[in-house]
């Protein structure tokens, strides 16, 4: 039977900390936050919204939390279910079985052998890595943590819907195998929210990948280490030490399976609110007990954060611009409880279906060939494990997004960086062509199948107005007319300089972008069809199919594409077009339906900013005679660059001022082997092919005509 956890107040108390002073850290911390809640104004809310989200099984889980005391819901009876009745496992334990692990014991002697150290020297390092690393997952913190975020998440959010019937599937999936939760990585709010659902529904709470910077923030760090967060150093490299103690203590998390294991497929926080191009390392970790035979099964369980409003918009606009992202510090997470003033609408939680690594890897993985080494041994990845896990990480991936609820917001952003930045900086778009285009924007994203989150039984202006009073940090409407927001001129003895100005209109811009970006999922498979239709001038379909390919290609970090699936992701797009209307589609031809140019004209415009952008980096990297660079040197000359032909009116989009768009051409050149890595080089340093770097501009640009392109989809240039 079950053993049902009840703590009272009392036991909380005596068992909330291991020493005194820790203690009174805590809780001089959580006074003084809960100082502040009580203090900040409280923002106007509007009321519970009724329509799609209840339609579609969403829960509002602060509805009850609004009806019943924050305490009484910390100390409430917790009684999880477990993986098969696995009993609970301390820090101590845990630690224990990774340093006394076969694997663990291999490496040390290795590396003592090939550095000249000795093996007490080397299991000292490991234990201090480890000891560093280590999660210490205690009930107590988390009760303490359940009751400041009731605080937190009351004052910042009208809502946090989550969709029951993705929790109650989940909470049978933890009984049956080791479970791996995957949201994707918006907001710093993604971090803790899943462990405050979990404990809320009774089930299991995770474990978390953090980062190594989180463990630093003083009294902060601890609470996080407290509840179930694990710090990874950002840079590992080549440290043969850490991989090992990291791997293995992957391994005995999954192996045990004592609590679900949450870890970001995509590395790190998205500055653009777009899905990132995943990180295997720590997915290769996380499968390798299923490879090698140790589990039966493992269940990855996708999970899409969707926000109305982003806490981090200005910080993460200004971050893309070059502006040092400020130190995770506690000092720093008290001054920014200054957003506790602020209204942010909606988080909406979707926990996609659970998904069994077992009937995904069939016939993928021939587990034959992991009996001839022992298991205890280390061993390197198979090309074909290697190819499994790039491709699991992608569908991942790809499922996070189709789970993703798209706000009005989105699809209003999707269209005002359509308009020319001078309209909506000096002359303002006339509020009631931007609310009929949304409208049709919203037919045509009900058409493609995505998930909106359009309240129901509301008038659609009175939806726009909100969704505009809500953003009121982006954009604000005057006598009509709708106009970016900029950052007021500071006070200063000389005015603001042609180069700040363009600053300050890009950081404004970014933010704008950074909404349009929630949505652009939806769209880029059929916009990636009309530009290769606008760019080619083809209506010949095998044409258009290699076009559509080469564009996969160039922006393949850009956007997320499952290796080996152009095929399906071209027939994708024609279907949805064909769908909407907009075209129509023989086996040999495709063709502009008399309707369909509305359609085109939209998709074409939305991928031009990227088009337009990375021409700009095509442009210098191929006609400056560039031969050699570095990422260092790279970004701010090209930033330069990009803000001469802003101002000069040479260049209409701000976008290409982004530092993620400038990284991710340089990896989409090297991936098409335009740009190669020099080995060894501690500067990231580059050399330049300026002749294939001007071929792939000319042929996005239509200088060279589609059949003089390789027919093949996996083709690279």
């Amino acid at each position: 039977m079950k053993n049902t956890v009840r703590d009272s107040s009392a036991s909380l108390l005596l068992g909330l900390f291991s020493s005194a002073a820790l203690a009174a850290f805590f809780l001089c911390f959580l006074l003084y936050l809960l100082w502040r809640l009580s203090f900040s104004a409280s923002p106007h809310r509007e009321p519970r919204r009724a329509g799609l989200e209840d339609e579609e099984g969403f829960v509002d889980i602060l509805e009850e939390r609004r009806r019943s005391t924050d305490l009484g819901h910390a100390l409430r009876t917790f009684n999880p279910h477990p993986y098969k009745g696995a009993s609970p496992c301390s820090m101590a334990e845990l630690n224990k079985a990774v340093l006394e692990s076969q694997y663990l014991r291999y490496v040390v002697k290795e590396i003592a052998r090939d550095t000249g150290s000795s093996e007490e020297e080397v299991r000292e390092d490991a234990c201090g890595i480890l000891e560093e690393m280590s999660q210490n997952l205690q009930m107590s913190c988390i009760r303490l943590m359940a009751y400041t975020f009731t605080k937190v998440f009351k004052r910042l959010f009208s809502n946090i819907f989550v969709n029951m019937e993705g929790l109650n599937k989940l909470q049978q999936a933890i009984q049956d195998s080791p479970v791996i939760l995957m949201p994707n990585h918006r907001s710093y709010v993604d971090f803790l929210v899943i462990s405050y659902i979990l404990f809320t529904y009774d089930i299991p709470v995770p474990v978390i990948a953090a980062g190594i910077p989180l463990a630093g923030m003083k009294i902060v760090g601890e609470i996080l280490r407290r509840s179930g967060a694990f710090f990874i150093r950002r840079a590992i490299g080549s440290d043969r030490l850490y991989w090992a103690v990291l791997s293995e203590y992957v391994k005995a998390i999954v192996r045990r399976g004592y609590a679900p294991l949450e870890f970001y497929v995509e590395g790190y926080r998205s500055r653009t609110l777009k899905s990132l191009k995943p990180k295997l390392g720590m997915m290769h970790m996380v499968l390798e007990p299923y490879f090698k035979g140790e589990v039966f099964d493992i269940t990855l369980v996708p999970i899409s954060i969707s926000y109305d409003r982003l806490l981090e918009e200005s910080l993460l606009a200004q971050e893309l611009l070059g502006v040092p992202k400020p130190k995770e510090s506690t000092m720093g997470l008290l001054k920014a409880s200054k957003v506790l003033q602020e209204d942010y609408g909606s988080m909406h939680v979707n926990f996609g279906r659970p998904l069994s690594v077992r009937a995904l890897c069939q016939g993928k993985i021939n587990h034959s060939q992991y009996n001839l080494i022992p298991r205890d041994l280390p061993q390197k990845p198979t090309a074909e494990a290697q190819a499994c896990v790039n491709w699991l990480s992608h569908l991942m991936v790809r499922i996070q997004e189709e789970g993703s609820l798209i706000s009005p917001w989105s699809l209003m952003a999707c269209l005002l960086l359509q308009a020319p930045i001078t309209v909506l900086t000096e002359d303002g778009l006339v509020w009631h062509q931007l609310t009929e285009k949304t409208i049709w924007l919203k037919k045509l994203v009900l058409d493609f199948g995505a998930h909106l989150n359009w309240p129901g039984q509301v008038p659609d202006s009175d939806v726009m107005l909100s969704s505009l009073a809500l953003h009121h940090s982006v954009v604000n409407r005057k006598g009509g007319r709708v106009y970016l927001v900029q950052e007021k001129e500071p006070a200063r003895k000389h005015p603001v300089s042609p180069e700040e100005g363009v600053h300050i209109t890009a950081a404004a811009v970014l933010m704008l972008a950074s909404y349009r970006n929630q949505s652009l999922h939806v769209f880029v498979r059929p916009a990636l069809l009309a530009t290769a239709m606008h760019i080619t001038k083809s209506s010949q379909r095998d044409e258009l199919f290699t076009f559509f390919c080469f564009l996969q290609d160039v922006f393949s970090f850009e956007f997320i594409f499952i290796p080996d699936e152009s095929s399906q992701d071209f027939q994708e797009a024609c279907f949805l077009l064909k769908k909407c209307g907009a075209l129509h589609i023989t086996t040999q031809k495709v063709t502009v339906s008399e309707a369909g140019m509305e359609v085109l004209s939209f998709l074409q415009a939305l991928l031009q900013p990227f088009i337009d952008s990375y021409q700009v980096m095509f442009n210098y990297l191929s006609e400056e005679g560039v031969h050699m660079l570095t990422e260092r040197e790279f970004l701010p000359t090209v930033r330069n660059l990009a803000s001469k032909l802003i101002m000069s009116g040479d260049l209409g989009t701000y976008e290409a001022l982004s530092s993620d768009t400038q990284k991710n051409v340089l990896s989409a050149l090297r991936s098409l082997e335009a740009v190669t890595k020099l080995s060894g080089s501690k500067e990231n340093e580059y050399k330049v092919n300026t002749e294939a770097v001007r071929r792939i501009g000319d042929i996005l640009s239509g200088k060279i005509p589609p059949q003089m392109l390789r027919t093949t989809p996996d083709a690279r240039l």
